[in-house]
């Protein structure tokens, strides 16, 4: 054990130097010292707190960085005792704070003196020294003008212009200004000062001259004249264009056929006679039966039988006169002979169908992009609301301006009653919240249905045009009744999004409403307006666009554009997409079925073309 002790002592030299001559080279093994796997903990405090014991009562030195002991919790939170640590975390001085994003100094000098000083030196190349009693600049200039600033005068100069306004008052006669003369300086201040009665009479052709009552004299004949056109064109901006100051558009329109009447004198805008019968001879026994019913009425075991429409598959015709895009088409009331376009190259085109496919007409009257059109029931007239604020209501054979409507706001959507007496009533959708009814024949506002929260974009009527239903930016569907604004019923959901396009069925009993949540909702126009939750028509991107949906006559499928530039047909009853057509490069906004072709449909985009299908 002693010999295993000798190898194992780690101060023996011959561990430490192999090459010792009492080293072996079969050496014992050896025995390792044994390790902790605690830290060492410095025991120092523990022995001065044993010793002494008010070491562990003494605050920590807030200087030291680590702490080698385990503090107690009174000395934790003891206060700091004897000077503070210099520096916060940004590394101003406390001593050098007042505010939270460290030390802010007051201002040396008031903005009124800096700006006298300021001046002061321009003028006269000296001013005072802010930091020092004394002054800085041309001295001579100083000496010179006794260290007067611009806004002192001089006692002298005082006097100077007190004769000089006194000798102008003797010349003249003036007894005007007697009591200003009390004090000698008042004078001088007064011609000076630009707010005063003095100087306004001296400066008569100043900006301010016409502020004050009985200074302005008589006018010049070239100064009334100028007054009266100015004041015209300015009433003209702010009744027509709500005061803002839009470009003025002559109205005109041009025609583009070959003659306005043909040989018998008709016009060119009446139906070809296939289109419509001129006159009718009924060869029966008697028009009605026993029992009241029509000769048109189909027998009892008869199965009704429609006329169907069918989808169109291929290209017809292509106008593209406009040089932006298409904003809204409409076909001509009942016969669909002739198709009217809103462009956004603030033009209204007509175009015709049946024969040439040429444009016919153009009319020219709006300063900005024309948003919505609208025909009347015979279709001699229509209407046409632009973004120039304007509403204008056109004939459509001569393309005269029969009349201009506007209230400084933008008609979103312009529709007149369909009541055959009733076609000198205009609604108009503006884009402040307001449906605003227009009597045509006298220019007046007859009424105001204010209920929205966001701008109108649609108004559709229903129940034999006694009600009509607006969306609106604010979401939601208002159902009024006509000449009444009251609103009946309300529509809005969490869920709902707003509703650009409405269109009624041809049964007259269903509203299909474009959601810019890419699908097409139907409502009811029964009494109760209630969301119909099995028919959902979808597959299109709409969102953000204003795309038309629209029937087709026989009610049989629904069709919309989409902001890919194609057009989709539905089928009513199932739901399913029947066919999609790739119509226009980008937002196909508008599509229109025929009137009498049952499978003739008309589509307008955003490229600036329309398409006959």
């Amino acid at each position: 054990m002693d010999l295993l002790n000798q190898y194992s002592d780690p101060d023996s030299s011959d561990d430490e130097n192999p090459n010792s001559p009492d080293h072996h080279d079969s050496s014992p093994p050896r025995l390792l010292p044994s390790r902790s796997a605690a830290p060492q903990v410095d025991d120092t405090m523990l022995a001065l707190s044993v010793a002494d014991p008010k070491t562990l009562s003494k605050p920590i030195d807030p200087t030291q960085h680590a702490i080698g002991f385990n503090p107690t919790y009174d000395q934790l939170w003891a206060p700091i005792q004897g000077p503070s640590h210099p520096y916060a975390k940004d590394g101003l001085a406390q001593g050098m704070r007042n505010h939270k994003l460290g030390f802010v100094e007051d201002a040396n000098i008031e903005p009124f003196l800096f700006d006298e000083q300021h001046n002061t030196f321009l003028k006269f190349g000296y001013a005072a020294d802010p930091s020092a009693s004394n002054y800085i600049g041309d001295f001579d200039a100083l000496k010179k003008n006794n260290a007067a600033s611009v806004y002192n005068i001089p006692h002298r100069e005082q006097k100077k212009r007190r004769i000089e306004a006194e000798k102008k008052k003797e010349e003249n006669g003036d007894e005007e200004d007697d009591d200003n003369n009390n004090d000698g300086g008042e004078v001088g201040v007064e011609i000076e000062n630009p707010a005063s009665e003095a100087w306004l009479l001296k400066n008569k052709k100043s900006p301010w001259a016409g502020k004050k009552e009985g200074l302005q004299g008589e006018l010049t004949e070239d100064q009334k004249k100028y007054a009266e056109e100015y004041a015209k064109k300015k009433g003209e901006e702010k009744s027509g264009f709500g005061g803002e100051k839009v470009e003025a558009v002559k109205d005109k329109s041009t025609f583009h056929g070959k003659e306005e009447r043909d040989y018998q004198g008709r016009s060119w805008i009446a139906p070809p006679k296939d289109a419509k019968a001129n006159k009718s001879t009924f060869h029966g026994k008697e028009e009605r039966d026993y029992q009241g019913r029509s000769w048109i009425a189909p027998p009892k075991d008869a199965k009704a039988s429609n006329d169907h429409c069918f989808i169109p598959k291929r290209l017809v015709h292509t106008w593209s006169g406009h040089t932006k895009g298409v904003s809204a088409i409409r076909f001509f009331p009942k016969s669909g002979h002739l198709i009217l376009s809103a462009g956004m190259d603030t033009k209204v085109k007509i175009w015709d169908v049946s024969n040439t496919g040429k444009c016919m007409r153009t009319y020219m009257g709006h300063s900005k992009a024309v948003r919505d059109i609208c025909f009347t029931n015979d279709g001699t007239k229509f209407l046409s609301a632009g973004y120039d604020k304007n509403i204008k209501y056109w004939d459509t054979e001569t393309g005269q301006v029969i009349s201009t409507f506007s209230t400084g706001k933008i008609p979103y959507v312009v529709k007149l009653n369909p009541d055959e007496d009733k076609q000198n009533v205009l609604l108009a959708g503006m884009s402040d919240k307001k449906i605003v009814q227009w009597d045509m024949n006298t220019g007046q506002i007859t009424q105001e249905y204010d209920q929205h929260l966001g701008a109108v974009n649609t108004i559709t009527f229903v129940d034999n045009n006694r009600r009509f239903v607006t969306s609106s930016d604010d979401k939601s569907l208002r159902v009024w009744e006509y000449g009444i604004p009251v609103v009946i019923k309300y529509i809005s959901e969490p869920h709902m999004h707003s509703m650009p396009s409405i269109s009624l069925h041809p049964n007259a009993n269903w509203l299909a409403a474009q959601s810019l949540d890419n699908q097409i909702l139907i409502y009811s126009t029964r009494e109760k307006f209630q969301l119909n939750k099995k028919k959902r028509f979808a597959g299109h991107i709409v969102a953000g666009y204003a795309c038309q949906v629209n029937f087709s006559p026989d009610g049989r499928f629904v069709m919309s554009g989409d902001g890919e530039g194609k057009c989709w047909f539905w089928d009513w009853k199932s739901c399913k997409v029947f066919r999609t057509l790739k119509c226009h490069e980008g937002v196909c906004i508008g599509a229109e079925w025929h009137p009498l072709e049952q499978s003739k449909v008309a589509t307008c985009g955003w490229d600036g073309l329309i398409k006959y299908w």
